[in-house]
């Protein structure tokens, strides 16, 4: 018995019209469409709910505007939401109906679970050549014009007791630990055998609870440009990347989201089993990126932010000094 992944994500927006073009851009399926309700969909049928902010129902906020307001964790079973549901019967806000169960976590966000409805998928991602391994004969790597994300990867949040949140998900679902920051940050994975992280709790300095990002899982690295750059081409601004993690290993591209905090494209994280152990890491700029470009990619000219893009057909085709010689 454990949690599958996300199934959902829901956010109370300010500006739907707004949040839902970037939502288009950003390589999702619109699948329905409402005055107060935009629901979205990834390749594998992972959710993206966008809601007018003051919609009745919507869970509390965590904080004051755009940010979301419910994760919703897919299980294998009825089976086995009956027994989380046993587990989180006693917790604040729990809530049972319409094939969902959930309750309040200690950082005040609602949580849902359900029989997860993603679907399989066989998808062409590309090979990989390595000094010793050659995952890509005969074929050149792609390159994509823009991104069809393939599910919400995981997410991340601002929390005020890192402790106590991983000692609830660790406890009520079996969230598992890849690595720490001590006493500052838990990256926890929903089963012993997995990508490295599902969710990433983060305490900072001065505690508060909020949103830091909605992470969307794509094919390779190639995706991650590829989708950054049609970003900038539709006019969206990029917080930092594209990069890449040294805790994670994964390629990144984080973007600013008129939805709430960022959002991020991402590809190649470490797979990890029961076998592993969780490290230890302080916080910093060169934990948090390996590497990373300031500012972004200009999705025209495929070059640096502000850079001059080249001026000839080839790269070496330079004009020359002080005219002709």
């Amino acid at each position: 018995m454990s949690v599958s992944g996300i199934d959902e994500v829901t956010y109370g927006v300010e500006d739907l019209d707004t949040c839902a073009r970037f939502f288009a851009d950003w390589g999702l399926n619109k699948v329905s469409e409402q005055a107060d309700e935009v629901v979205f969909e990834t390749l594998n049928g992972c959710r993206v709910v966008l809601a007018a902010i003051d919609k009745p129902g919507l869970p509390p906020a965590i904080e004051s505007g755009s940010t979301v307001r419910e994760v919703v964790w897919g299980v294998s079973s009825e089976a086995d939401l009956a027994l989380y549901s046993e587990r989180i019967a006693n917790d604040p806000g729990f809530v049972e109906g319409n094939g969902r169960i959930g309750c309040t976590d200690p950082n005040g966000l609602a949580i849902r679970l359900q029989v997860t409805r993603k679907r399989e998928l066989d998808i062409e991602c590309s090979g990989h050549n390595t000094w010793q391994t050659k995952g890509r004969i005969n074929k050149p790597a792609p390159i994509y014009e823009r991104a069809t994300p393939i599910e919400v990867g995981h997410v991340v949040f601002f929390v005020t007791d890192v402790n106590a949140c991983e000692a609830f998900y660790h406890d009520r679902f079996g969230f598992q630990a890849s690595d720490r920051y001590p006493n500052r940050g838990a990256f926890l994975r929903t089963a012993e055998e997995g990508g490295h992280h599902d969710l990433f709790m983060l305490q900072l300095p001065a505690p508060r609870a909020g949103l830091n990002h909605v992470a969307f899982t794509v094919r390779d690295v190639h995706e991650v440009f590829g989708g950054g750059m049609h970003i900038s081409r539709s006019g969206w601004a990029t917080e930092i990347g594209p990069g890449r993690h040294p805790v994670s290993s994964a390629f990144f591209w984080y973007f600013k989201n008129p939805a709430g905090a960022l959002i991020e494209y991402y590809a190649d994280e470490d797979q990890l089993t029961g076998e592993w152990q969780p490290r230890e890491f302080e916080p910093g700029p060169t934990v948090f990126a390996e590497w990373a470009i300031a500012g972004g990619i200009d999705g025209h000219t495929r070059r640096q932010q502000h850079v001059e893009a080249p001026q000839g057909k080839f790269l070496t085709d330079k004009p020359k000094e002080g005219g002709q010689r």
